[in-house]
């Protein structure tokens, strides 16, 4: 259908909503484990209804770990940097750097070839992120080096763990393989939330929503809407409306929470964009398609 690549971009884009949701309800680490908790529980019935092959340990070991970058550390960070006040537009173009740092971390240790073009757009997508964080760091206390470095993390993390993945999980049955990442993730996650939380909920309606559409819509509809379009053959519009993703993000935080940007963010989230389109243009859809929403 012509209009699945935009509805996908669409949700993709409101994860980051989600999270800012979700926050003033529950701590970061807290809502992560109930999340993934409930995404593993659906997964495993999916896996036990269809009789899905499971991988050997070793393959498994590496699933495991690159969900616990994947998504424990990436989002993690993401819904750790939104709870301590970072808006979610910010939050959803720091994390938009992943293909280009991905890909130039790839030629190191995947032997992928990376030239001038990706160098550039890295550049570009930098800079673009100077022009937005840089006018709001100590401006009032909006924005703090502590709120801007779990986001940070998150890049590293989801940059780390694809790379794991591309290099130690392959061949294995979508199910297993999501299922053994989310546990992965939630060992950690869990762990965190009882050592540093008080793990407090405070079972809203928004809070609900929040979890039910995470869990829902983007870890399990998403998923799904982007193997129909790769099955189908829309790769190529997927992959460059992906990063349209921080800008819908922005607009959709502008509608919903009145979080706002000024004419130089505005630019700065312009010249990421086109930065990391340009890098990682003649890159697979597929590989562009491995960053989990948040």
């Amino acid at each position: 259908m012509p209009f699945f690549p935009a509805t996908f971009v669409l949700l993709w884009s409101t994860g980051f909503i989600g999270a800012r949701y979700a926050m003033p309800h529950a701590e970061p680490f807290t809502f992560l484990s109930l999340r993934y908790g409930l995404a593993l529980i659906l997964l495993l019935g999916a896996v036990l209804a269809a009789r899905a092959p499971w991988p050997d340990r070793r393959t498994a070991l590496h699933a495991a770990i690159a969900g616990a970058l994947i998504h424990g550390a990436y989002l993690g960070g993401v819904f750790y940097a939104v709870r301590h006040g970072l808006s979610a537009g910010i939050v959803a173009l720091i994390v938009g750097l992943q293909p280009v740092l991905t890909g130039l971390l790839a030629a190191s240790v995947l032997g992928e070839r990376v030239g001038p073009r990706q160098v550039a757009g890295l550049a570009l997508g930098l800079l673009g992120v100077a022009l937005v964080i840089l006018p709001k760091i100590g401006d009032g206390g909006q924005m703090s080096l502590a709120t801007l470095a779990p986001a940070f993390v998150a890049v590293a993390a989801i940059t780390l763990g694809t790379i794991w993945q591309k290099r130690f999980v392959t061949g294995v049955d979508l199910r297993t393989g999501t299922a053994l990442q989310y546990l992965g993730a939630l060992a950690p996650t869990a762990l965190l939330a009882y050592a540093t939380e008080t793990m407090v909920v405070d079972w809203t309606g928004e809070l609900l929503f929040a979890l039910l559409w995470l869990v829902l819509v983007l870890s399990i509809g998403a998923v799904f809407l982007m193997l129909v379009l790769i099955e189908r053959g829309a790769v190529s519009s997927l992959a460059s409306l992906m990063y349209l993703v921080p800008g819908v993000t922005a607009v959709l935080a502008y509608l919903l929470f009145g979080e706002t940007l000024t004419l130089l963010q505005l630019a700065g989230l312009a010249i990421a964009g086109i930065g990391v389109a340009a890098a990682t243009r003649r890159s697979s859809a597929r590989a562009a398609m491995e960053t989990p929403a948040p």
